[in-house]
């Protein structure tokens, strides 16, 4: 059997990369996409010494799970005058990361409502006008510097869109661990769980190929040593460079297969019950890793050497999830077992859930 696997994203990884960041930008005009807080960090002061008159401004209003009404200003402001700068720096978690992917791409007219009209319907979309996306991530989980996707939310609609166009690869994603620094200990938390779910989703996924395991199965073993020293070590550089390494390996193996249950769930908790999504995404992982045991033997392989034995795999998954102070079990969060039950059914029919490997399964029985 043949494997195809596909990223053409230029990572750069170590401490103090962001340093390289002018000589990227090449005399490009460029605008900041980022968080609030960033300004407050004095990130945002660093990168406008850092490219001086390469900078021409700052979008500092991303709040997490960006959602269409909030974009919606932000998008039409910045393509009013396209002219203005040829790069988008998304700097930032996920949030900013997908915020720039949604501004990246213009639409004819200017305005954000045809890009979701686009999105509502799954008609293709192309875009009339592009930028350049620098993706520098200041969190060790999102794995969005090197994947063409990014969420949308309706939260009034209660709906959740997702943007993947073949522009909306980011051209260069800066791994800097010292950027990490400064996370406070329920973000790093977070994100170091949703990259083990990264990792362990294209396991037990349709889509896996031989590339995408070995970038898998180095995430989830050192996100499994790294993460527990981390958390109570949260300025120790090498630490945080272990797990942003981590973090971008789980991510280059969903770039090519997508994520599947767990993340298919993690939608319907965020929307109805407020969860963080890298808590979301995380506490089912030993409900799925049980469904996804015995389902494909070639992928049972590929869990044991990133697990371990796979006899007790989910337990001592769900011990290591717990030792962390993250339940797992939807009766932990207010979800009652119908509920719950329906829950995961409705997840396993979503795009998301038909990767995962047991759908493959019950339709051939």
């Amino acid at each position: 059997m043949s494997h195809e696997f596909f990223n053409p994203v230029h990572s750069m990884y170590g401490a103090g990369a962001l340093s390289g960041l002018p000589k990227l930008l090449d005399g490009r005009k460029a605008v900041i996409v980022t968080f609030p807080e960033a300004r407050q960090f004095g990130l945002v002061d660093r990168l406008q010494s850092l490219l001086g008159d390469l900078l021409v401004g700052v979008i500092d209003s991303v709040l997490p799970n960006p959602d269409v009404a909030e974009l919606q200003a932000l998008y039409e402001e910045f393509w009013r005058n396209p002219e203005n700068a040829q790069v988008l720096i998304a700097v930032g978690g996920g949030s900013s990361i997908d915020t720039a992917k949604a501004l990246m791409v213009g639409t004819e007219s200017g305005r954000f409502e045809d890009l979701v009209a686009a999105l509502v319907s799954g008609q293709p979309f192309t875009p009339a006008r592009l930028k350049t996306l620098i993706a520098v991530p200041t969190t060790a989980g999102t794995g969005s510097e090197v994947t063409p996707w990014a969420t949308i939310w309706d939260r009034n609609a209660q709906k959740k869109y997702s943007l993947h166009l073949p522009e909306t690869w980011p051209s260069i994603a800066i791994v800097d661990p010292e950027l990490m620094l400064s996370l406070p200990a329920s973000v790093t938390l977070q994100s170091g769980l949703d990259a083990l779910s990264h990792a362990l989703e294209s396991i037990w996924n349709v889509n896996a190929n031989a590339v995408s395991d070995t970038f898998a199965v180095a995430a989830v073993k050192e996100i499994l040593e790294t993460l527990p020293q981390l958390m109570p070590r949260l300025d120790d550089v090498k630490l945080r460079g272990r797990m942003a390494l981590a973090a971008l390996k789980a991510g280059m193996a969903f770039s090519n297969t997508r994520t599947a249950l767990a993340h298919s769930i993690s939608y319907e908790m965020t929307l109805r019950y407020g969860l963080p999504h890298g808590i979301a995404c995380s506490f089912p992982l030993p409900m799925v890793l049980q469904r996804a045991i015995g389902q494909v033997a070639t992928r049972d392989a590929v869990l044991a050497q990133a697990l371990g034995p796979l006899d007790r795999a989910p337990q001592r998954l769900s011990a290591f999830i717990e030792s962390l102070g993250v339940r797992t079990r939807f009766a932990d969060y207010g979800v009652p077992d119908e509920e719950a039950a329906q829950m995961v059914a409705h997840a396993l029919t979503g795009a998301r859930g038909k990767n995962f490997i047991g759908i493959v399964q019950k339709e051939a029985a």
